[in-house]
């Protein structure tokens, strides 16, 4: 049986922990785009990299990995010289992953309600909901996000049920739209502004968007569970994106 692309990303990312050179044989390091601007594209190998990386003793923990036709998206929690939580996604060509974005962030919390950036369900399940989960979190991200149609909130995501592990914010909706409001004619606290891709494996979607946290130019990353059509939960990583003069490659963030 062909080792399915998800679990193949879970051992990559895992190898930087152990340093095993085996699992990096997924990636097609001549065909491999990084968009990572804070990383050197092709000036170490991938296996080289691992290795070197793994005599720091870095903690690797893969919490949930969801495919989505070519591409596969992860989040995960490092603990390097400090701890972080990220977004992995990588785009398949021939059986090998040829692209990589991320997105990572310090960890904080856990939040009022009592839940960390990672805890909660890790599995796919409703499958053939897949699509339909995908459209509802882009009319959501478009409509409530960007549009600002606050008014539309309760639409998308359940009342009763809606758990955030967001560190800044707490459990239900209330918290949510006041985190989102205009804080006054000219400017909101989180801006999003544009939609670059949205990611699903049944009942899980990751929306990538790119707008201002704090008047910061910011790429956020939003995982979303649904049930019965509503978002019930939601994860995210927010990360600052570094002025062009200071990538080290030409491939953009997004």
């Amino acid at each position: 049986m062909a080792v399915k692309k998800k679990d193949q990303i879970r051992a990559l990312l895992k190898s930087i922990e152990t340093g095993d050179p085996g699992p990096v044989a997924v990636v097609n390091e001549a065909k491999y785009i990084q968009h990572n601007p804070q990383t050197h594209e092709g000036s170490e190998g991938l296996a080289a990299l691992f290795q070197r990386l793994s005599t720091t003793g870095p903690k690797v923990n893969v919490v949930r990995v969801f495919e989505d036709g070519d591409f596969v998206f992860g989040h995960t929690e490092y603990d390097f010289a400090s701890r972080k939580i990220g977004f992995e996604v990588f785009r398949f060509e021939d059986g090998q992953a040829v692209e990589h974005w991320d997105n990572i962030q310090e960890r904080h919390g856990p939040n009022e309600s009592g839940r960390t950036m990672v805890d909660g369900p890790t599995e796919a399940v409703d499958l053939e909901l897949t699509e339909s989960n995908r459209a509802i979190v882009r009319s959501f991200v478009q409509v409530v996000l960007i549009d600002g149609d606050l008014d539309q909130l309760t639409n998308f995501v359940d009342e009763e049920t809606f758990a955030e592990h967001d560190p800044r914010l707490a459990d239900g909706v209330s918290t949510l739209r006041s985190a989102l409001e205009v804080e006054d004619a000219r400017d909101r606290r989180i801006d999003y502004h544009r939609i670059h891709r949205v990611l699903a494996e049944g009942n899980f979607v990751l929306c990538v968007s790119e707008g201002n946290n704090g008047g910061v130019h910011s790429a956020f990353y939003d995982l979303f569970r649904l049930v019965n059509g509503k978002v019930v939960e939601r994860w995210d990583t927010i990360e600052k994106i570094a002025p062009r003069s200071e990538w080290k490659n030409d491939n953009g963030k997004f």
